[in-house]
């Protein structure tokens, strides 16, 4: 019996890779799929003739379809977890692949945009549960190579798009069904090691859900991370909704050419989430926060004013920096609500899509209104507010308190 089907130690004390390396695999697929949706925008702008607020109002539908449902399942699968949860999730992003590829209509379009976020919402708060089972411990490792699979997977969508959907059309999507298949196996024999990991910790002691500081901290703290997050996901939607067209109306790129200059963006997302998580083990998710949304400031400000080759060198280095966030986010908040695994990833997790939804529903208005350019200009002054990570405690007072 391999390591995937049964865990060989209590995961508090032994770091299962086999369980890391197959969560963020599936990971990786999922948000394949996912990514899909934003790549192929150019094409169904041009297919059913949506103007920009209508392509803002199907990442709304995905978003927030997700925002709404992950922290309800967080929540309940901290009382109940549910193994079985991980291939069903993946199912409905499945269905929702299918209604892509073949919907006749705009509103079939965002049928399947919210079947593929109602799959997320299944999706992240038990597999992020299952990463930090797996952690050993190493917290910030798990939860890097948890979101670097998911960030690896939006990379490469828009790649996958540029050379497989756009010359074959969009019935081709239907082939990423494959993905969601191999995603339903991968997590089938994951659920079951996690069905496994929850009887063999039924014999010990319940985890300690006493908070570290008084609840009124705690809720300041939760705020703060909740704003950072949002001001970190509108930027970020700003780039993976709009980043394309702004290249083709800046630049008269091809969308091939736009959806490499998109993956160049979004690998340099995935090597940040890579960095983020281990070196917030070492000094402290705190001070990768202060980094990572403050120190990407001077790109942003850069970056609607750079010519093409600059836009290229900023946009990997805003990639790169910003992304290195989200884990220490993730990881502070786990330390601020102990024993709520499920709640904190559908809070975040959720929060992130949500609030990512509402920003491109909102910019896409903008953008038909004044400008993409413009939206560039206003977006760039969002990593300011990481100047609130002054009011989150430092980690002394947790490990004070606690």
């Amino acid at each position: 019996m391999t390591a995937i089907d049964q865990p060989q130690a209590p995961p508090a004390q032994q770091t299962t890779f086999a369980i890391l390396v197959a969560i963020g695999l599936c990971h990786m697929l999922n948000d394949i799929m996912q990514s899909l949706l934003s790549a192929i925008y150019p094409m169904l702008k041009d297919d059913f003739a949506l103007d920009y607020g209508q392509i803002g109002l199907l990442t709304l539908c995905f978003q927030v379809t997700a925002s709404l449902l992950q922290p309800v399942v967080g929540i309940f699968t901290d009382r109940k977890p549910l193994p079985k949860s991980l291939p069903i999730g993946m199912g409905s992003t499945f269905c929702g692949l299918i209604l892509l590829a073949f919907a006749p209509t705009y509103p079939m379009l965002l049928a399947g945009a919210s079947l593929i976020g109602i799959g997320s919402a299944i999706f992240h708060p038990e597999a992020s549960r299952v990463a930090r089972m797996a952690s050993g411990g190493k917290f910030g490792l798990a939860q890097s190579l948890f979101q670097v699979g998911g960030n690896f997977g939006t990379a490469i969508g828009p790649l996958l798009a540029a050379f497989i959907v756009v010359p074959l059309g969009r019935p081709s999507v239907a082939a990423f069904c494959l993905i969601a298949a191999l995603g339903i196996f991968i997590l089938g024999r994951v659920s079951r090691w996690y069905a496994g990991a929850l009887t063999a910790a039924k014999g010990r002691k319940p985890a300690d859900k006493t908070l570290p500081l008084p609840k009124g901290r705690i809720v300041t703290a939760l705020v703060v991370l909740a704003f950072l997050t949002f001001t970190k996901n509108i930027y970020t939607a700003s780039i993976s909704s709009y980043y394309t067209f702004y290249l083709i109306e800046s630049f008269s790129l091809s969308t091939q050419q736009s959806q490499m200059m998109l993956f160049l963006f979004l690998a340099a997302m995935a090597a940040g989430t890579i960095l983020g998580g281990p070196i917030g083990d070492r000094i402290g998710p705190l001070a990768v926060i202060w980094v990572s949304i403050l120190g990407v400031l001077p790109f942003t400000i850069a970056l609607p004013f750079a010519n093409l080759f600059w836009t290229g060198v900023l946009s990997v280095a805003i990639g790169l920096i910003l992304a290195s966030a989200f884990p220490a986010i993730v990881v502070f908040a786990q330390e601020l609500l102990p024993g709520r695994v499920g709640m904190v990833a559908g809070i975040f997790f959720g929060f992130a899509f949500g609030m990512g939804g509402i920003a491109a529903a909102f910019l896409g208005t903008m953008a038909d209104n004044y400008g993409i350019a413009f939206v560039y200009r206003v977006c760039a002054w969002l990593p300011a507010m990481g100047l609130l990570t002054i009011f989150l405690p430092s980690r002394r007072k947790l490990r004070v308190a606690g």
